[in-house]
């Protein structure tokens, strides 16, 4: 069981909303790091979620977030609803006197998301965003790799999810609002962001709809692409669905001048894993390090390298690692100005990528 340090004062009461898949992992995360207590679940029906009896039990359940805020007063809250209730719910545990952590995508539109940074400011209260990537130590490689490799850069990334039952029935309850471009690519075009360190200054999309069981509008197969000022470019597909394939699901890779590095997935190796289950988006197997250097004979200087990430967090442990950076913030310990300007970059990127699937047309920035 994970653990952070000791608090040195009262442990931080936190009310989970939201328990599906994401809410349900921060919820144990809560429970397994000292310095949180977590005091409260809130969800859509929380009399009929038996499921919840076992691991929570006797846990108070709430259906109203503005009851579950007024009778528990935590300290934080964590939203992990669908997008378009998220900047509503953090500005009323905002005014609630609470710290927020909230899963990406921040809000629905720029907008909201930009008052939600804003009463976080104003209310001296952390705010704490879902990129789960950015606590991940093999990403991390990845993305300091990448910047060894001279400029431009190529990214090349993906994460498509063949997707039904239950999956299916939560990709199409998260179409209502939010397009599979914006909800996935965010965490995508921040790693480019991170690695190129440039501003990004074009974005063009393509998007089909390949199914009418999705909400009318919308669009479950995606494909952007951005310019970056220094020259660098990069590209995101993605798709959600019973009828996705599952070859080549994912794909990631920087390639530069003087070579590329990939992420090789788990599932390249392991024929039971599936593009839709969770744990698959974040494990990967090996980082494989190619480079472009030649001899006198135009041969490769150096062989590509394999480096081994098998003993990587998993899934459950990486929401732990979200988590303790929570309680870090929380106690003052970690500035988040870079990391809400990262957000707001993010959504600002995949925001423009779904307006140019709308209109065709090519999105400066």
């Amino acid at each position: 069981m994970s653990s952070s340090s000791s608090s040195t004062s009262h442990p931080i009461r936190v009310l989970v909303v939201g328990l599906g898949t994401m809410g349900t992992s921060h919820a144990r995360a809560y429970n397994a790091i000292e310095g949180f207590e977590l005091v409260g679940l809130c969800t859509s029906r929380a009399a009929e979620r038996h499921d919840l009896d076992t691991e929570f039990r006797g846990l108070p359940r709430f259906e109203r977030y503005d009851e579950a805020l007024a009778t528990l007063r935590p300290d934080a809250v964590a939203i992990c609803t669908y997008t378009e209730h998220h900047a509503v719910m953090a500005l009323q545990a905002f005014a609630a006197g609470a710290h927020v952590f909230c899963e990406k995508p921040l809000a629905d539109t720029l907008e909201a998301a930009g008052s939600v940074v804003d009463a976080a400011r104003a209310s001296g209260k952390a705010l704490l965003v879902g990129y789960i990537l950015r606590v991940h130590p093999s990403w991390s490689r990845f993305v300091e790799i990448g910047r060894t490799l001279g400029k431009p850069l190529v990214m090349r990334m993906n994460l498509n999810q063949q997707s039904a039952g239950s999956f299916w029935e939560v990709h199409k309850k998260l179409m209502l609002s939010t397009s599979p471009i914006v909800d996935c690519g965010v965490h995508y075009v921040d790693i480019m962001c991170q690695v190129t360190r440039s501003r990004p200054i074009a974005v063009h999309a393509v998007g089909a709809r390949l199914t009418d069981e999705i909400a009318p509008g919308m669009y479950n197969y995606g494909h952007l692409h951005i310019v970056f000022e220094d020259g660098s470019v990069g590209w995101y597909e993605v798709g959600w669905g019973p009828m996705m394939s599952e070859t080549a699901h994912f794909v990631k890779d920087i390639i530069g001048p003087n070579g590329s590095v990939s992420i090789v997935a788990k599932e390249s190796t392991d024929t039971t894993a599936s593009s839709a289950d969770h744990d698959t988006h974040t494990r990967t197997n090996a980082l494989h390090i190619h480079h472009a250097a030649r001899n006198l004979e135009g041969r490769f200087a150096r062989p590509d390298e394999l480096l081994s990430t098998e003993d990587e967090p998993g899934h459950q442990e990486l929401c732990e690692r979200e988590q303790q950076l929570f309680l870090r913030a929380i106690r003052g310990e970690v500035d988040l100005s870079e990391h809400h300007e990262a957000a707001i970059n993010s959504l600002r990127i995949v925001f423009a990528a779904d307006a140019s699937v709308r209109s065709g047309e090519v999105v400066r920035l």
